[in-house]
This record gives structure tokens, C-alpha cells and sequence, in this order.
């Protein structure tokens, strides 16, 4: 009988705080700068400066600790993380190392209809390093250019513990991190620019085994859709080269994914905490946070994820995959929320939401708040529905020209005379000529054929440029059909 094997995962995440300023110094955290425009002597590493902590560092990482349910240890204290690479100007990061600022804590997912809970290890604060920028290629001398915009932008870095079983829960971990984190307001999590970077360590172990088996870290993957590809492919590797008795090849290292390739591959060896040589940083003195400050924030704490989608679940009658899509980002539940205020219709509401808007949003390629759509341009059309103004099919394509243009549902349709028809003395004279020129459908339909019923409405709808009312349309052909 063929051994069975189980995946491990952790993952690191690692989000930019959303300060104004870097973390020991003023320089501005703006994205897409010219490079080097942002630094300053403390931010790129010259000798005898000094940092100064940001308190909003502080407080953002005590909030992202609240919300997921972490210990705030009154004490807590900043360490040196020494190593080399050439956008490390100090040849050290400012980080924390056995006294973090977060300890324990959870995050509850659930897929495929199981629920899971995922324990947090910590979470700690650091400065990030800078960037390279990789020129030339084969045919040219390669070099590399150094922008320190990056460094000293401040970090937390969030560490599960290893309890995922799947490329699937480290997605859903990762996505409802986000949502957290959003809600929150300490980060803006786009992953396009880099503020929200995901290190998986995975490992292969056969069923039942408690020791884990050797794992190996993927290094900054910026995408639920790599996190989850490249996941696989390692777990794949890894059971490969087991079930093959070649389990000694997998050797403790970093790796990176190859989108192009869609593979992983080899970076270097794994260090390990001894490597890095770490020391209490002695330019920042370790730091005391009162109890009273931790409340303070603890009361200013917006609603979270998961207490919204209870009240969308609880009050809205929302089902619960509903509720957990309007809740991914602040945006799309304030959107939601502000719909419900003037229309009771919940389910669709969250229809309209979770399909055309989001349809067209992805198309465009542009963000909820970017949107020209407003919640009560939304209410008005689906209340010109609900009176018979406009069919279900108008309003696809109404909605479609509220999104490009901003325009309120009722200018549209004036616009473009999309006025639905359901004046009964205006359409009877229609279908009965349709039913006059169609004798086979009229014959079928009375047959018993259905789809002939069908059909007639079709030539109903194209004879009135698709502005008949569809219900009632077939209501007047029932009637003149004699059923």
C-alpha cells in the first residue's frame, strides 16, 4: 500500500505599515517616487545617526495585535538582524527578535465548508530594506542600481503558526489577513506595490508523523494566485522526492517562484536566527506600553470582518459566502451598507455587487473607490426595476453605462428611450400579431410545446427593441392563447 503524505505550511507575512513618515525617521513613505528621493542620513545608513521611533508604528502594530486576538506585552524591545545585501545599507535591520510586540493570537478560516482556526505565533515590528533595480542582460555588461526609497519604510511582520494543509487554506488564511488588516486601517495591503508580501514555509511529512519534515521557505510571493500555485508546486516537489526515496534532496533552503516557469527554484541556503547574529539594538531603548494606551486603541477599533459578517449574516439575512465576500474590503461593505440604508432587498444588493460590479471592476482594472457608481444610483435602478420601468436586462446594460459615465439610472434612460413598455393597451396589439404571423408556434404551444411560448416572446422583445415588459408579456400571451 502506497504511504500517504500531508502538506505543513506557515506562512510570513509581511505588511507595510500605513504611516506617512518611515519608522526612525521623517522621510515620506510615498509610493512611486524617483529613486532616492525619499532618503535621508538615518534611512540610508551613514555612520553615527541615530533613530527615532515612529509612535505611529506603535500604535498600528498594537492595533493589527488586538485584532487578532495577540497578547500586548508591556515590554518589548528592538534588535539588530545583521546580514548583507547590497540594498542593506547599514549591513543590519532593525527588528525584533525574542521580545516581540504581538505574541499568540488566531485567525478563524473556513474552506470548503470546514471551518479552521490558525494560530498566530507573533507579530513584529521592522524597518525594510531598499530595492535593487536589475539592468542589462546576456548580450550586455549586467549591473544592478540601488534605490533606498524602500528602506526604513516600517514593517510588521506576522508569523502563523505551521496549521495550514493546503495551498487553499493558505489562500483563505492570506485573503482574510487582508480583510483584517483593511478593516483595521494599519496597512494598505496592495500587493501590486509591495505593501502586503507573503513567505510560505512548507514541508512533507507521511500521515500521522509528528515530526515535520524538512521545509523549505518561498520567498516573496505578491499574489493570492502565486501564493497558492507556488505552494502546490512545492508540496508536489517535496512528496515526489519522497515517494521516490529521494528525501534526503530536499534540504532546508530559500526558494523563489518563477511566474513565467510556474515552478520554484533554488535562492540559497536557509539561514537560521544564529545566523543573523541578533543583539539588542543599542541605539533604542527597549519600550514600556501602558496598559491605558492599549485601551484607548482597543476602543477606537472600527468593526472587524468577522463581527460584520455576523451582523450582515444575523440582521441583512445575507447567506454566509455573501457576507464573507461584502466584507473583504471596508469599501465593498460600506458600499453594501449604504445600498441597505434605502433598500430593504439585501440578497440583491449583494448580487449586484458580487457579480457586475466586481465584473467591470476587474475589467477596468481600478478599485471600489475609484468607482463612478454610488450606492443610491445603485438603490435608483434597482428601484426602476422593482416598478416596472426597466427590465432585468435593461438594467445590465444601464448599470454598465452608470459605470463608465457616473450618470444617475433615470438620465440614462431618458437618454436613450429605454422606458420598459407595460402599458397592456399598447403591447395586445403587438402579440396578437405576432400570434397572427406565427400559426406552427401557436399550434406547438398548444400542443404542449412550451418552447414555443418561448420563441414568441423572443419576437415580442425584438419587435418592441427589447422594451416590453417580459412578465407581462407572457401573461397577455397566456390569456390570448387561452393557456
Amino acid at each position: 500500500m502506497a504511504q500517504e503524505f500531508e502538506t505543513v505550511i506557515g506562512l510570513e507575512v509581511h505588511a507595510e505599515l500605513k504611516t506617512a513618515t518611515k519608522i526612525f525617521c521623517s522621510c515620506s513613505t510615498a509610493f512611486g517616487s524617483e529613486p532616492n528621493t525619499q532618503v535621508c542620513p538615518i534611512c540610508s545608513g551613514f555612520p553615527g545617526t541615530l533613530p527615532v521611533l515612529n509612535k505611529k508604528v506603535v500604535e498600528l502594530a498594537i492595533r493589527t495585535g488586538l485584532a487578532l486576538h495577540s497578547e500586548i506585552p508591556e515590554f518589548c524591545k528592538f534588535d539588530r538582524k545583521n546580514y548583507f545585501y547590497p540594498d542593506l545599507a547599514k549591513a543590519y535591520q532593525i527588528s525584533q527578535y525574542d521580545l516581540p510586540i504581538c505574541k499568540g493570537g488566531y485567525l478563524d478560516i473556513e474552506v470548503n465548508g470546514s471551518k479552521k482556526r490558525i494560530g498566530i505565533n507573533r507579530a513584529h515590528m521592522e524597518e525594510d530594506a531598499g530595492k535593487l533595480v536589475h539592468q542589462g542582460d546576456i548580450t550586455t555588461t549586467p549591473f544592478s542600481l540601488v534605490d533606498l526609497n524602500r528602506s526604513g519604510i516600517p514593517l510588521l511582520e506576522i508569523v502563523s503558526e505551521p496549521d495550514m494543509s493546503s495551498a487553499a487554506e493558505a489562500r483563505t488564511y492570506l485573503e482574510k489577513l487582508r480583510a483584517i488588516l483593511l478593516f483595521a486601517g494599519v496597512s494598505d495591503c496592495k500587493m501590486q506595490e509591495g505593501s502586503l508580501r507573503c513567505d510560505a514555509n512548507v514541508s512533507v511529512k507521511p500521515v500521522g508523523q509528528k515530526e515535520l519534515g524538512t521545509r523549505t521557505e518561498i520567498k516573496n510571493l505578491n499574489s493570492f494566485r502565486a501564493l497558492e500555485r507556488a505552494i502546490e508546486y512545492e508540496a508536489k516537489r517535496h512528496t515526489c522526492l519522497l515517494e521516490d526515496g529521494d528525501g534526503d534532496k530536499i534540504i532546508q533552503e530559500t526558494r523563489t517562484w518563477d511566474e513565467e516557469k510556474q515552478e520554484t527554484r533554488s535562492m540559497r541556503s536557509k539561514e537560521e536566527a544564529n545566523d543573523y547574529r541578533y543583539f539588542p539594538d543599542p541605539d533604542l531603548p527597549p519600550l514600556k506600553i501602558k496598559q491605558e494606551w492599549i485601551k484607548e486603541i482597543k476602543n477606537s477599533m472600527p468593526e472587524l470582518p468577522e463581527i460584520a459578517e455576523e451582523r450582515l449574516v444575523k440582521d441583512c439575512g445575507l447567506p454566509e459566502y455573501d457576507a464573507s465576500i461584502i466584507t473583504m474590503t471596508p469599501e465593498s461593505l460600506a458600499f453594501f451598507d449604504g445600498c441597505v440604508k434605502s433598500y430593504s432587498d439585501a440578497k440583491t444588493i449583494s448580487n449586484w455587487i458580487m457579480g457586475d460590479l466586481t465584473r467591470l471592476l476587474n475589467q477596468n482594472n481600478i478599485e471600489l473607490t475609484d468607482c463612478k457608481i454610488t450606492p443610491d444610483s445603485l438603490v435608483s435602478m434597482l428601484k426602476m426595476i422593482d416598478d416596472g420601468k426597466i427590465s432585468g436586462k435593461m438594467a445590465k446594460d444601464i448599470f454598465e453605462d452608470m459605470f463608465n459615465t457616473g450618470k444617475n439610472p433615470e438620465v440614462i434612460v431618458k437618454e436613450k428611450g429605454m422606458v420598459q413598455i407595460s402599458d397592456e393597451q399598447t403591447l395586445v396589439p403587438i402579440l396578437e400579431d405576432i400570434i397572427a404571423n406565427n400559426p406552427r408556434a401557436v399550434e406547438d404551444y398548444k400542443s404542449g410545446k412550451k418552447k414555443a411560448m418561448g420563441a414568441m416572446v423572443g419576437q415580442v422583445m425584438k419587435a418592441t427593441k427589447g422594451q416590453a415588459n417580459p412578465a407581462l408579456v407572457n401573461k397577455l400571451l397566456q390569456q390570448l392563447l387561452g393557456r
